[in-house]
C-alpha cells in the first residue's frame, strides 16, 4: 500500500493509527485543528489497560517508552463515604494491569515516534464529501482541500467525517463533570490531599459523586459528577468562578470538609464537561474508502475505556491495512467487524453501573482476609 492514509484528528487514536502504519511502512498524514501540540493542556491521567491500551502500544512498538512515563503508586485507590469514612482501600503493589500516565505525556510519546511532518497542525475540518467510489474530499476552515482514497475520522465526539457514514449524532447522557485542580496539595490543601491518598478516590452518592486523582507532582485533579439536565447547568454562570463554585458545592452540603474542599478550594475556575454518547449499538454500512475510530465511532459517557478503545481501534485498523495492502475494503471490513461488537460490549458493561445502595453494600461487606480490601475510618485522623 503506497497511497497515504488521511487521518483527521491527532488524538491518541489517530496518532496510534499513524504510528502502527509507520511501523509497517505505510505513509499517513494526520490533520489536526489545533495550531500546535502545546496550544492547550491535554487533560489529566489515564489508566492504560493491559487488555486494550497496552496492546495498542505494543503494536506501535512503544511499550518501553510507555513504561518510562508511568506514575508509580497511582494505581492506589479508595472509596469514601460522604462523611470521610474509607469504605474500601487498595494499595498500588506495582502488579496491577492499569498503570497511570499523564495524557499529555502519552500523546507526546506518540508524536515523537512519527516522522517529522506527519501531523499537519492548524487544519480544522469544515466538511467532507464523497467524490466517487472510494474517494473523498476534505475541506479545511482556513482554506484548502485534500482528496484521499482512504479517509479515517479520528476527530472525536463531533466528528466532521462521521456524516459520510451515518446520520447518528451524540446526545446528552444525563450527567456532567465539573472539573477543578488543587496545586501543591500536600502543603496548601493537606486535608483534601489526605482524603484522596496516593492514587484515586471516589465518594459516591445518588446522582452525585466526587472523583479525584493525584497527578504528577503534587496536583489533585477533581471531577465532580452531577446527574442533572443541561438546563440545570445552563442556569449556572460558569464565567463567574466564585458563584459557580458555590452553586456546585451546595449540592454537597453536609459532606466532610476534606471532600468539599476539593470543590471550594480549587486553584482553577470550575469547568463544565457535559457527557454525550452515541447509541450503544452504533454502526454503519460499509462505505468505500472511509471509516471511524475512537469517539467518532463509539462515543460513550466516561467509563475508563474511551482512550484505551481509541488506541486499540487505531492499532487494529493499522494492522488490518498492513495485512491487506492491496485491498483497502477488505481491511476496513475486517476492522469494523471486530470494532463494532467490541465497543458495544464495553458500552453495555458500563451501562450495568451499580446503584449507590449496591456500592455501599459491597464496600461495607467484611473483607475476605485473603484480599487487599480494608474498611477503615479516617475520622480520627489516622
Amino acid at each position: 500500500m503506497t497511497s497515504p492514509v488521511t487521518v483527521i484528528g491527532a488524538g491518541l487514536g489517530g496518532l496510534t493509527l499513524a504510528r502502527v502504519l509507520h511501523v509497517h511502512g505505510i505513509p499517513a498524514t494526520v490533520y489536526e485543528a489545533e495550531s500546535s501540540p502545546t496550544v492547550r493542556t491535554q487533560g489529566g491521567m489515564l489508566d492504560i489497560h493491559d487488555y486494550n491500551g497496552q496492546l495498542a502500544l505494543k503494536a506501535a512498538g512503544l511499550t518501553a517508552e510507555f513504561r518510562g512515563i508511568v506514575l508509580a503508586g497511582r494505581q492506589a485507590m479508595r472509596v469514601l463515604d460522604r462523611d470521610g469514612t474509607v469504605l474500601f482501600e487498595k494499595a498500588d503493589d506495582g502488579m496491577g494491569g492499569r498503570p497511570e500516565v499523564q495524557r499529555g505525556e502519552l500523546r507526546q510519546v506518540l508524536l515523537d515516534s512519527l516522522p517529522a511532518g506527519t501531523v499537519r497542525w492548524g487544519h480544522k475540518v469544515s466538511g467532507a464529501r464523497a467524490l466517487g467510489p472510494g474517494r473523498h474530499e476534505v475541506t479545511f476552515a482556513g482554506g484548502g482541500t485534500v482528496v484521499t482514497s482512504l479517509l479515517v475520522g479520528a476527530d472525536g465526539a463531533w466528528s466532521r467525517v462521521r456524516p459520510l457514514l451515518t446520520t447518528a449524532t451524540p446526545e446528552y447522557a444525563g450527567t456532567s463533570f465539573v472539573e477543578t485542580y488543587l496545586y501543591d496539595a500536600d502543603t496548601r490543601h493537606p486535608a483534601a490531599a489526605k482524603a484522596v491518598g496516593g492514587g484515586s478516590m471516589v465518594a459516591p452518592a445518588p446522582g452525585r459523586e466526587i472523583h479525584a486523582h493525584r497527578e504528577s507532582g503534587d496536583t489533585l485533579h477533581t471531577y465532580v459528577m452531577l446527574a442533572e439536565s443541561q438546563d440545570w447547568f445552563a442556569a449556572i454562570d460558569f464565567t463567574d468562578a466564585a458563584a459557580a463554585t458555590a452553586r456546585i458545592a451546595a449540592e454537597f452540603d453536609g459532606w466532610a470538609p476534606e471532600l468539599t474542599a476539593l470543590i471550594t478550594d480549587g486553584d482553577t475556575a470550575p469547568v463544565l464537561r457535559p457527557h454525550h454518547a452515541l447509541p450503544m449499538e452504533h454502526r454503519w454500512d460499509r462505505v468505500p474508502g472511509v471509516t471511524l475510530i475512537g469517539d467518532a465511532a463509539h462515543l460513550a459517557a466516561p467509563n475508563g475505556e474511551g482512550a484505551n478503545l481509541a488506541m486499540l481501534d487505531g492499532a487494529e485498523l493499522g494492522r488490518a491495512l498492513a495485512a491487506h495492502p492491496e485491498d483497502i475494503e477488505a481491511a476496513l471490513t475486517e476492522y469494523e467487524q471486530a470494532m463494532f461488537p467490541r465497543s458495544a460490549a464495553v458500552a453495555a458493561e458500563a451501562a450495568k453501573e451499580p446503584t449507590h445502595e449496591e456500592i455501599l453494600e459491597f464496600f461495607n461487606t467484611p473483607a475476605d482476609p485473603d484480599t487487599t480490601t480494608t474498611t477503615t475510618n479516617h475520622g480520627d485522623g489516622r
